[in-house]
């Protein structure tokens, strides 16, 4: 039970049912039985209703469900509730770091344009730190570990490699395009390829 209670495995949709983040079943149910968002009873392709709090503990366990146990008995684990009194959708940007990088990358090397598989990657500093480069999305780029160590603490020309483009600070885009549906949780696909 408290594996199923801490993982995300909950779609947070906007009132106007967009996608915007995901929470645990237990941020979920503090959500719903403070009236700030509304439980999605979804079962098929055809069948999507809000239901409140009240009216959740009520509902019988599917075979497909997931249930928590409590002491007025088992509780239906929602995979996706509606916020009730927030519109927008938040609009973000990858951190900087090693992951921000990558993904900005594409998991391609900068200077050989090969595919990385993980652990073959690591972050180069364009200007080396030791010359006064800073750790920024403009001078660190994803490299290949042995075309690095190539490089070492010189400029890319010094060390005859040559960028594929220059690297710049990742646009910022809607918090739907980041979310993951790590647990493949069905329920989930609707309201992510709609937005």
């Amino acid at each position: 039970m408290k594996d199923i209670l801490h993982k995300t495995t909950v779609l947070v949709l906007n009132r106007n049912w967009q996608a915007i983040h995901t929470k645990t079943p237990a941020e979920a149910f503090c959500m719903m039985a403070s009236g700030s968002a509304t439980g999605l009873d979804v079962h098929g392709d055809d069948h999507i209703s809000p239901v409140r709090w009240e009216d959740w503990l009520k509902l019988p366990i599917r075979d497909e469900d997931h249930a928590v146990n409590t002491p007025r008995g088992a509780v239906r684990v929602p995979t996706v509730i509606v916020a009730a009194n927030y519109a927008k959708v938040p609009i973000c940007r990858p951190r900087f770091g090693a992951r921000g990088i990558w993904e900005r990358d594409g998991g391609v090397c900068q200077y050989t344009g090969k595919i990385l598989k993980p652990g073959e990657g690591n972050i180069d500093h364009i200007v080396p730190r030791s010359r006064g480069g800073p750790s920024s999305w403009e001078n660190c780029v994803l490299t290949h570990r042995e075309v690095n160590e190539k490089k070492a603490d010189r400029l890319p020309h010094e060390a005859g490699l040559r960028l594929l483009r220059k690297p710049a600070t990742p646009r910022a885009v809607p918090a739907t395009a980041m979310i993951r549906n790590l647990h493949g949780i069905r329920d989930w696909q609707r309201f992510l390829s709609a937005s």
